[in-house]
C-alpha cells in the first residue's frame, strides 16, 4: 500500500464526509463522494445523491472542467466500470485524463468492479485503501448486499435501565406500548437511523399494540423508507396506519395469502407454518435492500436473533425502572451456562438528551 500523506488523508476526509450527504437518498446505490485536486487546491468535489442521477466523479469532474486535467481524484469508493443507468466512471476518469485517482475501497459489485484495473491500464496511476474502515461503515449495508446476498439488519430497541421495553400483556390501557420511553431527543435520533435504511420492518404484533406508520418524521428526507410486516397468519387489519401511503410489504407463512388494501403480500412459509426469515433477508436484498431498520417487539426480536439475521444493536436506555412485570427486549432461551450467554462488542456509547445510546454488534 502506497504511503499516503497529510494532505491525502485530509481530502479522503472530505470526500467522505461528501458521501455522507447522500446517507439518506442515494440507496440502493453506494453513498459516494469525490473530490478533485490540482497541488494542494480542490477544483471540483460533488456527492451522489440518488439513483439515476450522476456519479460522484461525473459530477466533479465537471466541476472541476479542464482543470481536471493533469488531477489527482479523491473518491471513497473504487470508480465504477460498466454501463448501469450511468457511464462508467473508470472511462470518464479516463477521458478528462486526470493523472491519479485514490480510492478508498474496493467496489464491492461484481458487475461494477475492476475500476482500478481500467484506470491503471489506461495510465492512470491508481492507489486504493486510504480510510478503507471508515468507508467500509458508510456503505456497510451495500456491502453487506453485495457480499452476502442480504441487507445489513440493525435492531433498535428503547429500554429502562431493566431491560424492560413495554408493560406486559394484560397491563390495561397502556398494554403493549413501548413508543415513548425514551425522551424526544433519543426518538429524534431514532428517525436518522430509521432514515438511512431502505426498508424499516416490524411485526403482527407490535402493528396491533401500537398501530404505528412506522415513517421517517423529525428528519427532513425525499425519501420515505420502505416498509415491511412480519405476519405469520395475515391478521393484519385493511385499517392498520402502516398501509396509508402504499409502499409496504407483509410477509407471511400461509400458503394461500389474501390480498390486503396497499399492501404486496409474499408468503415466504417455514415447516412451522412461520415466515422464513433467512429467506425474507434474501427477498429483501434482491429488491435493493441494502440496511433494514428493525422496530418490532419481543418475540420476532427474540426469533431474529436466534435465526442469526441481526448485524447490530442500537440500543437507546432511558434511566427508569419498569419492573419484573413488564417485558424484556428478546425471546430468547435461557441460558445453561454463563459462557453461553450472546456476547456482544460495543461500537459506540454516547448520551442522547436524557437517555445513552449504545451501538454494539455480535461478538
Amino acid at each position: 500500500m502506497s504511503a499516503f500523506s497529510a494532505f491525502d488523508h485530509a481530502m479522503m476526509r472530505r470526500a467522505l464526509a461528501l458521501a455522507e450527504r447522500g446517507l439518506f437518498s442515494a440507496t440502493p446505490n453506494p453513498r459516494v463522494g469525490c473530490v478533485v485536486t490540482q497541488g494542494e487546491r480542490v477544483v471540483g468535489e460533488a456527492f451522489h445523491e440518488r439513483t439515476g442521477w450522476p456519479h460522484a466523479e461525473a459530477l466533479a469532474l465537471g466541476a472541476a472542467g479542464r482543470e481536471a486535467r493533469g488531477a489527482t481524484v479523491y473518491v471513497s469508493l473504487e470508480p465504477c466500470n460498466h454501463y448501469g443507468k450511468t457511464p462508467p466512471c473508470s472511462d470518464a476518469l479516463i477521458r478528462a485524463k486526470v493523472a491519479r485517482v485514490v480510492a478508498a475501497l474496493g467496489d464491492p459489485n461484481p458487475k461494477a468492479a475492476h475500476g482500478g484495473k481500467a484506470l491503471a491500464a489506461a495510465g492512470v496511476r491508481f492507489e486504493c485503501g486510504l480510510m478503507e474502515q471508515e468507508a467500509r461503515e458508510l456503505n456497510i449495508g451495500f456491502i453487506s448486499r453485495m457480499s452476502r446476498a442480504r441487507p445489513w439488519v440493525r435492531m433498535k430497541l428503547a429500554a429502562t435501565l431493566d431491560g424492560r421495553t413495554a408493560l406486559g400483556e394484560g397491563s390495561g390501557a397502556n398494554a403493549g406500548r413501548s413508543r415513548w420511553i425514551t425522551g424526544a431527543e433519543a426518538r429524534r435520533d431514532g428517525h436518522r437511523w430509521r432514515a438511512r435504511a431502505c426498508a424499516v420492518l416490524t411485526g403482527i404484533g407490535t402493528v396491533k399494540a401500537d398501530d404505528p406508520r412506522l415513517t421517517v418524521r423529525e428528519v427532513e428526507t425525499s425519501r420515505q423508507p420502505l416498509r415491511v410486516v412480519v405476519d405469520s397468519r395475515l391478521e393484519i387489519s385493511d385499517r392498520a396506519r402502516i398501509l396509508e401511503g402504499g409502499s409496504v410489504l407483509v410477509f407471511c407463512g400461509t400458503d394461500r395469502p389474501r390480498p390486503v388494501a396497499g399492501a404486496e403480500v409474499l408468503a415466504l412459509p417455514n415447516a412451522q407454518g412461520k415466515v422464513k426469515l433467512p429467506a425474507m433477508l434474501q427477498e429483501l436484498a434482491r429488491r435493493g435492500v441494502n440496511e433494514l431498520h428493525v422496530e418490532a417487539g419481543f418475540r420476532l426480536n427474540g426469533s431474529l436473533v436466534r435465526e442469526g439475521c441481526v448485524d447490530e444493536f442500537l440500543l437507546y436506555l432511558n434511566p427508569s425502572f419498569l419492573g419484573d412485570g413488564a417485558q424484556g427486549m428478546l425471546d430468547l432461551p435461557d441460558c445453561g451456562a454463563l459462557d453461553e450467554r450472546l456476547k456482544l462488542r460495543l461500537r459506540s456509547v454516547e448520551r442522547v438528551g436524557d437517555d445513552l445510546r449504545i451501538l454494539a454488534r455480535p461478538a
